[in-house]
């Protein structure tokens, strides 16, 4: 992530699918700002806001229990790194709104794909005007970066 900080421009940071909010957290330590983490689960915002707390970066990231399917399409506000873990169902059918929030040369971050899934996202996001960075498989989990 630190590569792709800029000097003088908006270092955002939104974690969608934040669950205990470690990436956004990692973003906060990282530099980042502002950071943000929505999920759909009230349960994982109180976790996140929580473990945010026991690192002190509660006060620099704002926690919101939002559903990606309540976002408008493109936003104005957007991020120069996004980190969507999500089911790929999820990541397809919400595409739009997902690279919306993107900005224009940023960094976009899927994960909690099944490894047999992630074709699929791949296909539809470079269908989108993206390009594969870099995968990453931990088990049957996959990951891939975006620009």
């Amino acid at each position: 992530m630190v590569g792709w900080r800029r000097a003088g421009e908006s270092q955002g940071c939104l974690d969608i699918g934040t669950g205990s909010g470690i990436l956004a957290i990692a973003a906060t330590k990282l530099g980042y700002g502002p950071v943000e983490g929505l999920d759909v689960d009230a349960e994982a915002i109180r976790v996140a806001r929580a473990n945010a707390g026991r690192n002190r970066v509660l006060d620099r990231i704002r926690f919101v229990k939002q559903d990606l399917r309540g976002l408008v399409g493109r936003a104005r506000g957007k991020y120069l790194l996004v980190c969507a873990n999500l089911v790929a169902d999820l990541l397809l059918s919400e595409r739009e709104r997902v690279i919306g929030r993107v900005e224009t040369g940023g960094l976009l971050v899927l994960a909690g794909i099944l490894e047999g899934e992630f074709p699929g996202v791949q296909r539809a996001y470079e269908a989108a005007g993206l390009r594969l960075r870099a995968v990453r498989t931990q088990g049957e989990w996959r990951s891939g970066s975006f620009v």
